[in-house]
């Protein structure tokens, strides 16, 4: 079954080291999820300052990950700088959120958290 994070990409930035791994995945579950529903309020109410500051902290995490929603954050923090209504982001938002909900998933799954 093909994961929705990348387990190469984990196991090369601990080395192999499986106890280094699940300290990571622990550390990831604990801020990201966090930093997800800030994002998802902050665009709720239109707080672009704010949605662009929680995209562009997850970001390296999600590339360190090996998540393919980068491209997608990217466009989340093209949008806070944008006149566009949040009509215009929800979609992918939800794509994020949709994903990002399956590694949460996976990773306890993984890792037994």
């Amino acid at each position: 079954m093909n994961k929705h994070y990348s387990p190469e990409s984990l196991d090369a930035l601990a080395g192999g080291d499986d106890e280094f791994k699940a300290v990571v995945a622990q550390t990831f579950l604990e801020e990201i999820p966090t930093d997800l529903r800030a994002l998802e309020e902050a665009i709720a109410v239109n707080n672009k300052e704010l949605a662009y500051q929680f995209a562009h902290k997850m970001k390296p995490n999600l590339e360190m990950f090996g998540i393919e929603v980068v491209d997608d954050i990217r466009a989340i923090e093209a949008w806070t700088k944008a006149s566009q209504p949040v009509s215009a982001v929800e979609d992918i938002l939800d794509k994020v959120s949709g994903i990002l909900n399956t590694v949460f998933d996976e990773l306890k799954a993984d890792f037994n958290i």
